[in-house]
């Protein structure tokens, strides 16, 4: 066993059952719904399928990442064990929570100095996140240190891939990301925007694709463009969807058709309800490890 604790946020949009399974703990974000909040749960308090169902309807939402003084409390728990940390933030480039988690391990410090706190900034977000998390404890089940860990982590994370498409923009036109004039013609064309995270961990328009159809198609291109050792590809591939679970299994099965090698199924998950706040319904996700990230 080791001697410290792997950890990171809810937004590594993994399931319960995954992070109990590679023993990775997590700490929740928070959301509102028409103002009253919420936990990011992973779906525990408010199941995935009603919280888009109030997202189709109109309802008004908005995050809160986790403060300092929650992050202090939680790292406590484990240093009072005698454990050291590993904690994996969410991408600087979408959320500050990062800077939260610092400032709380400065504070742990001095209570316990004896003790360490790591913080990486994963530059990356919702099943991407936790496929490196996923990466992250098969390494430390191979006996690295805290501390190798941390290197490998900053050595690797680029390497992570995210690419992800919208086939509904109404949630993008309410948080001010694209205008109403844009969504109508989106509409009218069927545009379907294909975006991914970049070298700064923030998520960048790359193509207008139209029609669902053919962004599917688009998307599986990129992964055979930028995945390691392309179509023989060997690792592990993760998809989140938000409410579109026919549009993720479709990628999955083009995945599985084209990339032979893979290390099991494609494993789909949920767009949690931190990430699912901004982007909707209609959102499809693809992680997978391939060449560093460069722009």
């Amino acid at each position: 066993m080791s001697d410290y604790i792997l950890s990171c946020c809810s937004t590594a949009d993994l399931s319960r059952e995954h992070f109990n399974s590679r023993n990775i703990s997590y700490a929740c974000f928070h959301y509102f719904l028409d103002g009253v909040e919420h936990l990011d749960d992973l779906g525990e308090s408010m199941p995935f399928d009603e919280f888009y169902d109030k997202i189709s309807k109109g309802a008004d939402t908005r995050t809160s990442q986790i403060n300092i003084s929650e992050y202090v409390d939680y790292f406590t728990q484990f240093l009072e064990k005698g454990l050291d940390v590993v904690h994996v933030s969410l991408s600087s480039g979408i959320s500050g929570t990062v800077n939260s988690a610092r400032n709380a391990a400065l504070i742990v410090k001095e209570r316990f100095p004896e003790r360490n706190v790591y913080i990486v900034d994963s530059l990356a977000a919702s099943s991407g996140y936790g496929l490196l998390m996923d990466a992250a404890a098969d390494r430390r089940d191979e006996g690295m240190s805290a501390q190798e860990l941390v290197s490998w982590l900053e050595e690797n994370k680029l390497n992570m891939h995210h690419w992800f498409f919208s086939t509904d923009l109404s949630t993008f036109v309410k948080g001010g990301r694209i205008s109403k004039t844009s969504a109508v013609f989106g509409g009218l064309l069927e545009i379907c925007p294909l975006l991914n995270v970049d070298v700064n961990g923030r998520l960048i328009p790359r193509s207008k694709i139209r029609t669902k159809k053919k962004v599917i198609q688009e998307i599986v291109k990129r992964m055979e463009s930028f995945a390691e050792n392309g179509l023989d590809y060997s690792g592990k591939c993760y998809i989140s969807n938000s409410a579109c679970l026919e549009d993720a299994q479709a990628v999955a099965a083009l995945i599985e058709e084209r990339f032979t090698k893979l290390n099991g199924k494609v494993e789909i998950n949920s767009v949690g309800t931190t990430i699912g706040s901004h982007t909707g319904p209609g959102t499809v996700a693809l992680f997978f490890w391939g060449t560093k990230r460069t722009d």
